[in-house]
């Protein structure tokens, strides 16, 4: 269990995920995307070195060719001028397979005539993908190259040994001439190899690289997608909830501008009848009659000390957050009939309890509300010309909720007003409620997200049936 607490507490938001996707797509494709380049310069580096390489073996062919037919010394330093691009060449390989220092082998990539900016990529390449199969290929054609640079640099050495020596006949440069056409066709073979290997892996590097972008570039587009729709479901769903928020508060505005009203309006009435009462004390001497006017400021004080009741109730409720623990409806039921033991022929009524539930995970403010006033308004609205005045409380389960039923045989509520007794400030006879106990159960139920019904008849009785969700635990 605590094991998978803390799974959920690291768990990532959906909107963090996204981005991450996002950010980590992108830099895959920065990435493959600078070291594709960085290869396929490199590849052209080698393919521009292999025309040096062919330029300086066609030079020095000639320029031997040239030196067997005049046997000019110039012609034979131009061979081995030329000749010695190649052979430049052919060092780099061997360093560079023998792992020989950078400068060493960049020396000699000099030497063969390639390019400044592109010793670095070439040696990398060189170093990183060797046995890759198009490089390895390529490599091997350079090696076979190599081998016949120095099979035609031996050439070339006998040939100027006979030169040197007086011995080149007509025979021999015959025979000189076609071995050194020989060489030269080889090479030609060689050369195109080379290229070839080189081209072949540019052509796979680019398709490979096609398909990577296409890959990458799905997934950010699948991504923003995502998170678009996301952010425009969540924009939607804060617009609804503004407008609900908007909604609500203009009711609670209403609601508050008419309990202002009507509670200066309610507070106010009782002191100017208070006043009227006392000033009509001063003058009155007949005790009777002061004892009249004194039950009746008393009327008038247990109405207003029920008002500002009704008033705490309204306020705890609208301030106070639900506290859910275990509650018992038993205690609850005991305190509140033990609070209106004293109210106003109470004792005449009998109070009949059903109490099936009892230990429930609610809010204990909240049920004392609903109970007291559904208890108080039962109390207060009893008929006593009925021979047996009573009140039944009953609490029992219902699937995943608990019932609260009270009901009483008292003097009903008219038909035309059933629809109307929750709202603030309704009341069906001005001289025994405030009009706020029943508002004040209504929200008290909808904040433990229940329900209440009402059945009633003049003359008959009221029952009402508050059906509140079982909490499994706090």
């Amino acid at each position: 269990m605590a094991k998978k607490l803390t799974l959920k507490k690291i768990k990532l938001p959906k909107v963090l995920i996204l981005l991450s996707v996002i950010f980590i797509s992108c830099t895959a494709l920065i990435v493959i995307n600078y070291f594709t380049i960085k290869i396929l310069s490199a590849n052209r580096a080698y393919v521009n070195g292999e025309s040096h390489y062919s330029k300086g073996q066609k030079d020095a062919a000639r320029h031997l060719i040239t030196y067997i037919c005049n046997e000019d010394p110039l012609q034979w330093a131009s061979f081995k001028k030329q000749l010695s691009v190649n052979q430049s060449d052919g060092h780099a390989r061997v360093h560079l397979t023998n792992h020989s220092s950078i400068d060493t082998i960049k020396k000699d990539l000099r030497g063969g005539h390639n390019h400044e900016d592109d010793l670095d990529d070439m040696i990398w390449l060189f170093q990183n993908f060797n046995q890759i199969s198009f490089f390895k290929k390529a490599i091997g054609e350079w090696e076979k190259g190599d081998a016949l640079i120095d099979q035609f640099n031996a050439l070339g050495n006998k040939i100027h040994t006979q030169v040197q020596n007086g011995h080149l006949d007509e025979i021999s440069r015959k025979r000189f001439l076609s071995q050194i056409n020989s060489i030269s066709d080889k090479l030609t073979v060689n050369s195109r190899n080379f290229s070839g290997a080189l081209g072949e892996g540019t052509r796979e590097i680019k398709n490979y690289l096609i398909y990577t972008n296409i890959f990458f570039i799905l997934i950010i587009i699948c991504t923003v997608s995502l998170y678009y729709a996301m952010m425009v479901k969540r924009l939607m769903r804060s617009q609804h909830e503004i407008e609900s928020k908007n909604a609500d508060l203009l009711t609670a505005n209403k609601e508050l501008d008419r309990f202002v009203y009507s509670a200066s309006h309610d507070l106010r009435s009782p002191i100017s009848s208070l006043k009227g009462l006392v000033t009509i004390l001063k003058t009155e001497e007949d005790p009777e009659e002061v004892k009249s006017y004194l039950a009746m400021m008393e009327s008038v004080l247990n109405k207003q000390d029920q008002f500002i009741k009704d008033i705490i109730d309204y306020s705890r409720n609208k301030r106070t957050k639900d506290v859910l623990k275990q509650v018992s409806l038993a205690e609850i039921v005991k305190d509140a009939i033990e609070q209106l033991q004293y109210a106003e022929n109470v004792k005449k009524i009998t109070i009949e309890k059903e109490l099936a539930v009892d230990k429930v995970f609610s809010d204990n403010l909240r049920l004392k509300i609903i109970v007291n006033n559904l208890l108080s308004n039962a109390i207060k609205y009893a008929d006593f010309s009925k021979e047996k005045p009573f009140i039944a409380i009953k609490t029992y389960p219902a699937e995943n909720n608990f019932i609260i039923q009270i009901e009483d045989n008292g003097i009903g509520i008219n038909k035309q007003y059933l629809n109307r007794i929750f709202e603030m400030f309704f009341v069906t006879n001005k001289n025994k409620g405030t009009g706020l106990g029943l508002y004040i159960v209504k929200e008290a139920i909808e904040n433990l997200n229940g329900n209440i019904t009402v059945e009633s008849k003049i003359n008959v009785g009221t029952k009402f049936i508050v059906t509140i969700p079982l909490q499994n635990k706090p």
